[in-house]
């Protein structure tokens, strides 16, 4: 199993979509699920930020990747592996036991910075990692981060942590200049309706 991660616009997708067409000009059988929930770049594709795109399955759950690989796939890919529910490790654990080459791509962190849905389970059970790193929009450091920005200024950690978005809704930060504030409690008075 090898998982690539990293925030957002450091090239996962593109890493990924890169081992993808090398398997497919070593001859592999390849296959490349994605998350339906995720269709900023179209339904049935794979793509990276840059441009690159791959065909994709979209799917609606982990247990979905297993129902729709077919027997002679030699390779997995699973991109945005971040949007699945915990059952993917057991979708990827059970593919490597079948002998399929597992290709995971997402975000390690979600936008208030802590660990992402499935991926830190994924981290301890893969073979190969590769967290890659964007260049902070701020400060030109190195982008460990994704900042979501919400009419012109960081979203709040009470916020959703799903929400579907590129350029008009992110930015690559490094730790010193990632933002995520906290709303303001409401006094107890105002509360309790004095």
């Amino acid at each position: 199993m090898e998982l690539v991660v990293g925030g957002m616009f450091s090239g996962k997708s593109e890493e990924l979509i890169r081992r993808v067409k090398r398997s497919v000009i070593a001859r592999r059988a390849v296959q490349v699920f994605k998350p339906a929930i995720d269709d900023r770049y179209g339904v049935e594709v794979v793509r990276s930020h840059d441009g690159d795109s791959f065909v994709a399955v979209p799917v609606r759950s982990s247990a979905e990747i297993l129902a729709r690989c077919q027997p002679e796939t030699s390779v997995v890919a699973i991109d945005e592996v971040q949007f699945f529910d915990p059952g993917v490790v057991d979708v990827c654990r059970t593919l490597v036991q079948r002998g399929r080459r597992v290709i995971c791509a997402g975000l390690d962190l979600d936008f208030r910075g802590e660990p992402f849905g499935p991926v830190p389970a994924l981290l301890a059970l893969a073979e190969r990692v590769d967290k890659l790193q964007a260049i902070c929009v701020v400060c030109g450091e190195a982008g460990t981060r994704t900042q979501r920005i919400v009419n012109g200024v960081p979203a709040y950690y009470e916020d959703p942590v799903i929400m579907i978005g590129a350029q008009e809704t992110y930015e690559a930060r490094c730790r010193t200049c990632h933002q995520v504030p906290r709303r303001a409690a409401a006094p107890l008075a105002a509360k309790a309706g004095a």
